[in-house]
C-alpha cells in the first residue's frame, strides 16, 4: 500500500457484490471476493451466483486498485479475462466498499461490492 492511501489495507477482508452491469445478483448467494494485499500487491479469487471460480492479481495506487482477472462462468464454462479499476470507498457503517469499472464482451461494465462483516 502506497503513502498516500486514505482507507485501511484489503488484505484479508471479503466483499459481496452488491450490483453489477453485467449480471444480475442474486442477493441470497452472490459473488464473494477474497482480497490480499502486501506492499502494493493486490491478489485474490471469487465464486459465486455466476462465476464457478475465479481470480485476480493487481496494484494498488492510493485508494484505487487496478487489476487482471480470469472466471468461468457457471450458466456455460466460457472462460472469461478481462482488467479493471476499483475505486476503494468507505460506507457510512465503517466498511469498504469497491465500485468497480472494467470492461467485459467489449463494453464498460460497473460493479459495486462491500465488505461482508466478519463472522
Amino acid at each position: 500500500m502506497t503513502a498516500t492511501a486514505t482507507l485501511p489495507s484489503l488484505d484479508g477482508r471479503r466483499f459481496g457484490m452488491v450490483s453489477s452491469t453485467t449480471s444480475a445478483v442474486d442477493p441470497d448467494a452472490p459473488s464473494v471476493f477474497e482480497y490480499f494485499e502486501r506492499d502494493g500487491a493486490i491478489w485474490g479469487g471469487y465464486e459465486g451466483d455466476t462465476v464457478t471460480f475465479g481470480k485476480f492479481v493487481g496494484t494498488r495506487t492510493g485508494d484505487t486498485i487496478w487489476v487482471s482477472f480470469v472466471h468461468v462462468l457457471v450458466a456455460d464454462g466460457t472462460v472469461v479475462t478481462g482488467d479493471g479499476e476499483s475505486e476503494i470507498e468507505l460506507t457510512e457503517d465503517g466498511r469498504l466498499r469497491l465500485v468497480e469499472h472494467y470492461e467485459m464482451h467489449g463494453l464498460p461494465q460497473l460493479s459495486v461490492c462491500e465488505e461482508v462483516p466478519a463472522a
